[in-house]
């Protein structure tokens, strides 16, 4: 079963970490740190008005947890891409063979934050570009990782910081991060919206989705809002 479908509230947030001590953390989290700053990106001095972009990198309540922390992301959205309308309800979605990917909307200002920055986070913190088809202890398509763009000039950024990190060979194993256009996003049921931020002492978030918001304040303090 999918720990982001059945979460556990039983032990307090704090409690539980004790308990399970930093053994129990993800490998991804274990393993993050600050890559490398794209070398192509988008200037902010020329930017103006609001981008957005959407993520999927697993569990939509832990990407949710890091964009809202950054700051110039002005509103986030958990929901879904990659399938049609009909099916983009979490139950359907959970069976794992609707094309939909547990995904974020980022509304961001540009001026603020770029949208290399962005990309940088999501790789840092957000997610292991090399599970396919899974992140941490959540598995199924549904939980892929995908950058879905919005325009020529994020395909054509994301497209060169994933060839910059796979050239640096940051990663034991390829990057399989999908790079596709958005064709919609659709909003998920009201109860997944900012639940990392609603529920703190949810067991779930604070073993998987805690340390990316750390993981984010630590490696990037500059961009971090609380």
């Amino acid at each position: 079963m999918s720990a982001c479908r059945h979460s556990f509230r039983t032990l307090g947030a704090a409690l539980a970490l004790s308990l399970l001590g930093a053994c129990a953390l993800p490998p991804a989290a274990e393993a993050a740190t600050k890559l490398p700053a794209p070398l192509l990106d988008a200037p902010r001095a020329a930017a103006h008005g609001e981008q957005v972009t959407v993520f999927a990198g697993g569990c939509f309540w832990g990407v949710q947890a890091v964009f809202e922390h950054v700051r110039g992301v002005r509103k986030t959205w958990a929901g879904y891409s990659g399938g049609n309308a009909a099916t983009a309800h979490y139950d359907q979605v959970s069976e794992g063979d609707t094309g939909h990917a547990e995904s974020v909307k980022v509304l961001f200002d540009p001026a603020q934050v770029s949208y290399g920055q962005l990309l940088q986070v999501f790789f840092s913190v957000a997610t292991d570009p090399t599970e396919l088809d899974r992140q941490g202890p959540d598995s199924g398509t549904q939980y892929r990782s995908v950058i879905f763009y919005t325009s020529p000039e994020q395909q054509r950024i994301a497209g060169a910081y994933l060839a910059q990190l796979g050239k640096a060979r940051i990663y034991a194993a390829p990057i399989v991060t999908q790079l596709v256009p958005l064709r919609a996003f659709y909003p998920a049921e009201s109860w997944h919206q900012d639940y990392a931020s609603r529920h703190p002492d949810d067991l779930y978030i604070a073993i998987n989705d805690a340390p990316k918001v750390a993981g984010l304040s630590r490696w990037f303090p500059a961009l971090y809002s609380r």
